[in-house]
């Protein structure tokens, strides 16, 4: 027979009613091996504290009382500690979280973050206009931080799986110039006075479709002019360390940015065009970065160029084409046919575009990009640049009149 109360109601495993009238559950805490017991006047009451504690049973939350207290900060931290990711995209994530999580989604004991906080998160960023691809970088921190935590027994499910959704502005599709646009914009920086010492680094990043990052680290032990190849094993990087902003030598973004290319004539051209610029100019390197030194591509000051100074002459140099664009079509009495903003990534995309109108081998432009998958080099960079490229394509598809059948 079921144990009842003095009221005659059944009561459940565990729960009992003293003499004095007040009703008692007794629990075993699963981490601990204690017998807990909890107390009420009132039997509903009890069961709603029995809810919880069941609640709390099936998610591992009992009584540790620093497993309750720890914040999401406090887990992405332990995550940062554990994982094995490359030192520069750590230093990113922890970046991006200071500036973003902190003192936001940071401060949320584990225990009591819920899906819903992640999806607030995410549709506030949405809101600012920060891109999807952006808002995934939050996800990559966030979802395997909750990971650990599952796996730790903090908790039972991870809340962040799944919220990614289609948050954030869809990136903006990569275009490269087309090979007209290619031709003119060298032609100019090459009868340029002001421009034409940068004429050899544009060759190279679009003739060997180089990142920026591995252009600038390239040193004169990286090249071989007799074999006519270039050796990728490297990359510089600017960002903040323990000694404040500075350049360090880094690995390439993936192990498959280790690569040998080998030079067009073009690009060899453009070396040996380089090493007499910076004979004629002074511009020789006069620092060691990571043990490595004789970096090819300097300032007036022997150092490396950065990144942000590769971005700005290149919009010096579509300015004052446009400009000179602007007058003559206004001589001419026509429309001028203006230059698109550039960076140094669209001369990287604009080298793998020519690859890709050449009919070069997809796996050799995954080779020659340095991606670790083809889809990037085939879904993100290998665009049809020119409608003249796509009718010379689809006419191959031009076939001889049909042969009548035979009777």
């Amino acid at each position: 027979m079921a144990r009842k109360d003095n009221k005659g109601r059944n009561l459940r495993t565990g729960e009992s009613q003293r003499s004095d009238g007040r009703y008692m559950y007794r629990y075993k805490d699963e981490i601990t091996g204690k017998r807990i017991t909890i107390y009420d006047m009132d039997l509903a009451s009890l069961r709603e504290q029995e809810k919880k504690v069941n609640k709390d049973m099936d998610d591992q939350l009992i009584t540790d009382t620093s497993v309750k207290k720890l914040t999401v900060n406090g887990l992405f931290e332990r995550y940062m500690a554990t994982t094995n990711i490359r030192e520069r995209t750590k230093k990113n994530y922890i970046g991006m979280w200071n500036h973003r999580v902190r003192n936001t989604l940071g401060n949320i004991r584990v225990v009591d973050f819920k899906t819903s906080h992640v999806r607030t998160f995410f549709s506030q960023l949405s809101d600012e206009g920060l891109a999807h691809s952006t808002i995934k970088g939050f996800y990559a921190m966030l979802n395997p931080s909750f990971e650990m935590a599952v796996a730790d027994e903090i908790i039972r499910k991870n809340p962040v799986t799944g919220t990614l959704g289609d948050y954030g502005a869809p990136a903006k599709e990569k275009e490269a110039l087309t090979l007209e646009q290619q031709e003119k914009l060298l032609k100019f920086v090459e009868n340029s006075k002001v421009y034409k010492p940068h004429l050899p680094m544009m060759q190279i990043m679009f003739g060997a479709c180089l990142r920026v990052s591995e252009t600038i680290g390239l040193t004169w032990s990286d090249v071989d002019m007799k074999n006519r190849e270039i050796h990728v094993g490297g990359q510089l990087v600017y960002y903040e360390g323990d000694e404040g902003y500075c350049f360090h030598d880094s690995e390439t973004k993936t192990d498959a940015g280790i690569r040998t290319i080998p030079m067009t004539q073009t690009v060899y051209d453009a070396f040996r065009k380089q090493k007499e610029l910076n004979l004629m100019l002074g511009l020789q390197s006069n620092v060691e970065i990571g043990g490595r030194s004789g970096f090819i591509f300097n300032t007036k000051h022997g150092r490396p160029i950065m990144p942000a100074g590769v971005n700005s002459f290149l919009k010096n140099i579509v300015n004052a084409y446009n400009k000179k664009e602007t007058a003559l079509a206004a001589q001419e009495n026509r429309e001028p046919e203006l230059m698109p903003h550039i960076s140094a990534h669209t001369l990287r995309h604009t080298g793998c575009t020519r690859l890709g109108e050449n009919n070069v081998n997809p796996k050799v432009m995954q080779y020659v990009m340095g991606h670790s998958d083809a889809k990037i080099t085939m879904n993100v960079y290998n665009h049809i640049a020119e409608m003249s490229h796509v009718e010379n394509e689809m006419s191959k598809m031009n076939l001889p009149d049909a042969v009548p059948a035979v009777v």
